[in-house]
């Protein structure tokens, strides 16, 4: 964590361009080190012992969240939400509440959709998880965001992550962990493609972790310039066939929809319309596409209270 604390203490001075081409070149000279664990670790653990399956006998879970990040990917969300609507999906947007206004309006809408919202972080500024004072501040401020949002979900900006502190938050998941992402400045994969349950102590306190399983838009066509999903696509039927959860981030901020030239830090709407017409047509029926809540609802009452 200090490098973690040294990085964004200087990242203000940075140039977001210059940025990017430094982790554009740490990322290529890792790749190769790490094929034997990412896309796919083999060697993640095996499904729960109670767990019985996903509703209506469906061979896996499929979820999508959106990160809003900036003032730019706000005023995306419209545009993305459309595409999940004309495409049949449900997915959640989580919104950093003290980097940019969210207006009740856009949440409003979303949910009388059909989407969720959760919360992202407070600021995005890389200090969450700074000391346990420092997090213990901010965890009042985002309770308070989670109850006026009507919210029961979290996400930490740039997936850090301490399991323990985010006992202080009034949630029913989380979803600031993964089962292997080597590229992330917080590395730790739990190995694990389902939900599972995080203790508080000796107490029944608690909440479910929701570990994305997909690598990150941003990973794939930011930072190594992918030009296909086929990444997404090889990754996406090994967790079908483990019956696993495919959750997929993808974020606004980085997409382009075609009506401006293409910047550095994005890549085509296209590529993520492809993954979602390749689940609708090769997994069709298969599938149980529901919001993290539900998800997270579903897992306490069909696994966990068997188990207990």
């Amino acid at each position: 964590m200090r490098y973690l604390k040294i990085f964004y203490f200087i990242k203000p001075i940075i140039p977001r361009k210059i940025q990017i081409m430094i982790r554009q070149f740490l990322v290529s000279r890792r790749r190769k080190a790490v094929d034997t664990i990412w896309p796919i670790d083999r060697n993640i653990l095996s499904p729960p012992e109670y767990f019985n399956g996903w509703p209506s006998t469906k061979k896996f879970a499929f979820l999508i969240m959106h990160d809003v990040e900036t003032y730019k990917g706000l005023n995306k969300c419209k545009q993305l939400m459309k595409i999940d609507l004309d495409l049949s999906f449900q997915s959640s947007f989580n919104f950093v509440p003290r980097r940019y206004i969210v207006n009740d309006s856009l949440r409003n809408m979303l949910i009388d959709n059909g989407f969720e919202v959760g919360v992202h972080g407070l600021k995005h500024d890389g200090k969450l998880y700074n000391s346990y004072k420092t997090f213990s501040k901010r965890a009042i401020h985002i309770n308070k965001y989670l109850r006026d949002w009507n919210a029961v979900g979290f996400r930490s900006p740039s997936m850090h992550h301490n399991l323990e502190w985010l006992h202080q938050l009034d949630v029913q998941y989380d979803s600031s962990t993964f089962d292997t992402d080597p590229f992330e400045p917080q590395s730790d994969g739990v190995r694990m493609i389902f939900p599972y349950w995080i203790n508080y102590k000796i107490s029944e306190k608690g909440y479910i972790e929701l570990p994305y399983t997909m690598p990150q838009d941003f990973t794939l066509f930011i930072l190594m310039k992918e030009k296909t999903i086929d990444i997404w696509i090889e990754k996406l039927d090994w967790l079908v066939e483990k019956g696993g959860m495919v959750l997929v981030g993808v974020h606004p901020d980085y997409l382009n929809f075609g009506t401006k030239k293409m910047r550095y830090d994005e890549y085509p709407v296209q590529l993520y319309r492809d993954l979602l017409l390749y689940v609708k047509k090769k997994y069709r029926n298969q599938y149980w596409n529901p919001l993290p809540r539900v998800l997270a609802d579903f897992w306490k009452r069909n696994v966990l209270d068997i188990k207990h």
